[in-house]
């Protein structure tokens, strides 16, 4: 946990060139503590073209907060954490929102609940905000504690996540799903084998890939020397060490150590993800890539200059890249912002402090989002107009897309398209199918799989032009 800092809102705009793009700077928004502090995690962009965060301090009690930004830089604080006796609503939230398919949102706190190991809660678009559950009710926290990642909905419309510690092994953390209405089942405890060579403490959600696993990441555990792993949890439970990670520069293919992030499906099937340390050159940090079946190879490895320790993940974006974050490195040794090919080509496109007093901010520690405007969004812990922390966007020349709400499922299924200036689409396909919708506001669409629909792109037609979903629509049996 990096110290607690307020933070400041900006624009960062860069032309896309050949090299390192010209950067455009505006700030957009000043966190105040009042209003939120130390914002730790990224945003996300809710279907009414609003974005949403966290801050993990701050606010009316000095707890976190989850916090609006319009598009304009307006900020609303939805909610200040620890406003019940004894934090029950929550406290300290380390990371952002997920919107469902219900249209709420949902999150955790890494500490507070009834029972002070944290909690997962809903918040409307307005701010009222519900627990769903508090961990820790039973001594030794068998179904966990510390939720410090973020949750996902899965195709079954279900949530899962992972906490930090408890666990029916110690506090070595857990897998758990839990229900829309709070209903929680722990899907594994790790550290069930010797050693804990099954992993330990993870730290980062999880990804639903196309074959319907999940796959995530330990930071401490595995068979070399407590580095860390890659996991893989089928839908019955079942755990497979997929890889264990290992700290000692060259002592494997794979160099790199403790993940504190999770992982990225590529279109080739593989997953991508980063460690905080280890690597080839350096103890850095790495950017790896590694298939269904546990094959892992190293595609790059952080040497200070191209940027160090990224705590972050990596998302991919609508041309095929991978965009990340690293807190520390880079020109100004305050971070970056990078790009990768999906060859492991990089190039930094953001070195943070570049301003004088880092202005425009220090320490990216969460990772980016896309939004339908094709900008890239994120966050810093530190820098800004307060030395306490920034949210930014960043444009790379990427055109808008749509994208759709959820990513997958039957004929007849309803269907959320979200992206922006739709006012007046005259059509909607489901990989060439056309398919009835209703526009809703600039920002959604709503629709349903129709008839005959495959696996493959949704097109929305626009008075301004064909818009295409950022990932294939997969049409479920």
């Amino acid at each position: 946990m990096w110290p607690a800092r307020a933070g400041v809102l900006f624009l960062l705009c860069a032309a896309a060139a050949v090299g390192l793009p010209a950067q455009t700077f505006t700030t957009m928004f000043s966190f105040d503590n009042t209003n939120g502090a130390n914002p730790e995690a990224g945003l996300i962009q809710a279907r009414n073209g609003n974005f949403y965060g966290t801050t993990f301090n701050g606010g009316a009690n000095g707890a976190g907060t989850v916090f609006r930004v319009t598009p304009g830089g307006t900020l609303t604080t939805l909610h200040s954490f620890c406003s019940q006796k004894n934090c029950k609503d929550g406290k300290n939230p380390a990371a952002g929102l997920i919107e469902a398919t219900n249209g709420g949102l949902y999150g955790t706190t890494a500490l507070g609940g009834a029972n002070g190991g944290g909690e997962v809660f809903q918040i409307s678009p307005s701010g009222t905000l519900t627990t769903l559950y508090s961990f820790c009710p039973q001594n030794g926290c068998p179904d966990g504690e510390y939720p410090y990642a973020g949750l996902i909905q899965a195709t079954d419309g279900d949530f899962y996540g992972t906490t930090t510690g408890g666990g029916v092994h110690g506090a070595a953390g857990t897998v758990f799903q839990i229900t829309t209405t709070g209903t929680l089942t722990t899907l594994y405890s790790f550290c069930a084998k010797a050693i804990c060579i099954d992993g330990k403490n993870p730290r980062a959600g999880l990804v639903e890939a196309t074959n319907g696993d999940f796959y995530g990441t330990t930071v401490h555990g595995g068979t070399n020397g407590d580095s860390g792993t890659v996991f893989q949890i089928a839908p019955n439970r079942t755990l497979t060490t997929l890889y264990s990670f290992c700290a000692t520069i060259n002592c494997a293919a794979g160099a790199g150590a403790n993940p504190y992030d999770g992982l990225v499906e590529g279109a080739n099937g593989a997953l991508y993800g980063t460690t905080t340390g280890g690597g080839v050159e350096s103890d850095y940090g790495t950017v790896f890539q590694i298939t269904q079946s546990g094959t892992l190879t190293t595609f790059l490895s952080f040497v200070g200059s191209n940027g160090a320790y990224p705590y972050a993940g990596l998302i991919r974006a609508t041309d095929g890249n991978f965009y990340g974050t690293t807190e520390f490195g880079g020109a100004n040794k305050k971070g970056t912002v990078f790009q990768m090919t999906p060859s492991g080509t990089l190039t930094t496109l953001y070195s943070f402090c570049a301003q004088t007093n880092c202005t425009d901010g220090d320490a990216p520690d969460a990772g980016l989002v896309q939004a339908t405007d094709g900008n890239f969004y994120g966050t810093t812990e530190y820098g800004g107009a307060n030395n306490v922390g920034v949210v930014f966007s960043l444009s790379v020349g990427l055109g808008p897309f749509i994208k759709t709400e959820p990513t997958a499922g039957q004929v007849g299924v309803a269907v959320d398209i979200l992206g922006t200036h739709l006012t007046g689409a005259t059509g909607v396909t489901f990989n060439g199918t056309a398919a009835g919708f209703t526009v809703k506001s600039s920002s959604e669409i709503t629709t349903s799989v129709p008839v005959g629909a495959t696996t493959g792109t949704v097109q929305v037609v626009t008075p301004g032009g064909t818009l295409s979903s950022n990932q294939p629509f997969r049409v479920l049996p």
